[in-house]
């Protein structure tokens, strides 16, 4: 082991005590934030209301005592407690705008371009292929998942590693395999996040590592988060609590997600922490309660955990939820040609939660791309159309299958010319 993973033992080991302490049953969220996050030589002034699960989204157990901003705030800002630089709350599935402070200000992202790490991996690979680790990984600096040269991972487990304890030596393993070097994967990264909307947005790594080139928005993090969402695999990494790997150097072989949002708020599942001297501390939470998914993002922040819960709490005071369509329902008759039944009714595989902002008309457009006639044979249960919730700019938000209900058999071959014959003759 060289003195570089020397010392990173010693401050890893420290780490994990103190985060041991303040985790432990019964501690209040309050006293884990001021530990954790208390800027040095500032005196903290208290608020007067102690947010409980009873008054916010906190779970049951934790309870926030509010620290005052010492941060200059704009008089028209409705949230002045919050001590971000940069932040905003989106709905995810619309990507309506809650709150915003300087959403658009140029930003170092610090570990949070992780979460385009993921993505850019997730689009482009598959979780069982098989990581070599070479010397880049294993002399990356900062946080590690004490990776050895030469090791072969599979791809699934590095991200869960890099995205739960923000392995910088994972990041740059995953960038190596999945685009063959950290310059051309943090290329495509940028490509990609400006595809999704994210125009203020470059990448010049895997593992957000300061660097003057590498930038962001809270704006364009957002909408990095919200598509993430829309991935397979992206929410069940980034909302895991603990995950145990048998190659992980550690006699537990667990790692434990340093978002401790995850278990101070209801609904929590994701996604990125981050923080360098020149990013500060930042976070990306989301949150879904009744149906409805938020982004929170901040960045350069005094308080991170108790920014998070003003905002998010502030998001789902403005935002509820609408069915629009429910599992199960008849969409419509369809007639059968062909088939040994004449008709058939087609119903909805599964339920459109979308929502609705106050002070909003909420104007959504129900499209029904459904076909005028089904052809026998016909399997129960096929999908034989859409459903899809359109916004008013024009983009789908959300959509649901139209399946069958009976099996239909086709008709036999002496039917098919009879019926031809009397409807030659009709």
């Amino acid at each position: 082991m060289n003195l570089k993973k020397f010392l990173a033992t010693i401050i890893s080991t420290t780490m994990i005590f103190v985060g041991a302490k303040a985790g432990a049953v019964g501690m209040p969220a309050s006293e884990l934030m001021r530990l954790d996050e208390a800027p040095r030589g500032e005196v903290a002034r208290p608020m007067q209301q102690t947010l409980t699960s009873e008054n916010s989204g906190l779970n049951p157990g934790y309870s926030v005592t509010p620290i005052q901003n010492t941060r200059p705030v704009a008089p028209d800002d409705v949230l002045p407690q919050v001590t971000a630089t940069a932040a905003i709350v989106i709905e995810a599935s619309t990507g309506h705008v809650l709150y915003e402070r300087n959403a658009d200000q140029r930003m170092f992202p610090a570990s949070t371009t992780k979460m385009m790490t993921l993505i850019t991996a997730l689009e482009g690979n598959n979780l069982d292929e098989i990581v070599t680790v070479g010397p880049g990984a294993y002399n990356a600096e900062g946080s590690t998942l004490w990776l050895d040269v030469g090791e072969k991972i599979p791809l699934g487990d590095l991200l869960y590693g890099m995205m739960l304890i923000s392995g910088n030596d994972g990041a740059i393993a995953i960038a190596e395999h999945c685009g063959g070097n950290v310059p051309d994967f943090a290329a495509r990264m940028t490509q990609r996040a400006q595809e999704l909307g994210a125009t203020g947005t470059n990448f010049t790594n895997a593992n957000g590592l300061p660097d003057p080139n590498h930038y962001t928005t809270a704006r364009d993090l957002a909408i990095l988060a919200a598509h993430g969402f829309s991935l397979p695999h992206f929410e069940e990494i980034v909302s895991a609590k603990e995950v145990s790997f048998p190659w992980i150097h550690d006699a537990t072989k667990l790692l434990r997600n340093e978002n401790q949002m995850l278990w101070f708020y209801r609904g929590c599942n994701g996604v990125k922490t981050g923080y360098t001297d020149a990013a500060g501390r930042c976070l990306v939470t989301s949150a879904k309660q009744n149906g409805v998914q938020l982004i929170a993002v901040i960045l350069d922040s005094l308080y991170i955990w108790n920014d998070s819960i003003f905002m998010l709490d502030y998001g789902f005071s403005r935002v509820s939820s609408q069915t629009l369509i429910k599992p199960g329902e008849v969409v419509k008759t369809l007639p059968i040609t062909s088939g040994r039944r004449k008709s058939m009714q087609v119903k909805t595989a599964g339920e459109i939660i979308m929502p609705v902002f106050e002070g909003d008309d909420n104007a959504y457009e129900i499209v029904y791309d459904l076909p005028e006639i089904l052809t026998a044979p016909i399997k129960s249960g096929e999908a034989i159309g859409k459903i899809r919730v359109i916004l008013p700019d024009g983009q789908e938000a959300a959509s649901v299958d139209v399946v069958t209900t009976l099996d239909v058999e086709q008709k036999s071959f002496f039917r098919l010319v009879l019926n031809k014959i009397r409807g030659f003759f009709a």
